[in-house]
């Protein structure tokens, strides 16, 4: 993606990731963004930010997201997919301001507790 620009505002993609990486701290279940990224949610946690798993894009002048998780064995997957939805919307239109048309959500792991 390219830099958004939003009534004279100029954002770098790597900023939208980074808003959508912490959001998914508060999203009970996931364990991990990014795929197989263990350190997804730390880096993000750290102001180190991740774009690996998180894939940001403009359709129609909306906001397209695609995120990769892990989530906790036990987990129910479809209302994980939905809490990520929600989570993800709230905070690209409450921080950034640009409607999002699309959040896809692929869980790409389980994790067992040890």
């Amino acid at each position: 993606m390219k830099e958004l620009s939003i009534e004279g505002m100029s954002i770098a993609p790597g900023v939208v990731e980074t808003i959508i990486s912490v959001a998914m701290s508060e999203v009970e279940g996931v364990t991990a963004v990014g795929i197989n990224s263990v350190n997804g949610l730390v880096a993000a946690i750290s102001g180190k930010g991740s774009a690996q798993g998180i894939d940001v894009d403009v359709a129609d002048g909306k906001l397209v997201v695609d995120i990769h998780v892990d989530v906790a064995y036990g987990s129910p997957l479809p209302e994980i997919a939905a809490r990520i939805r929600q989570t993800v919307y709230d905070a690209v239109t409450t921080q950034v301001g640009v409607p999002v048309g699309s959040v896809d959500v692929y869980i790409d792991g389980i994790q067992f507790k040890k």
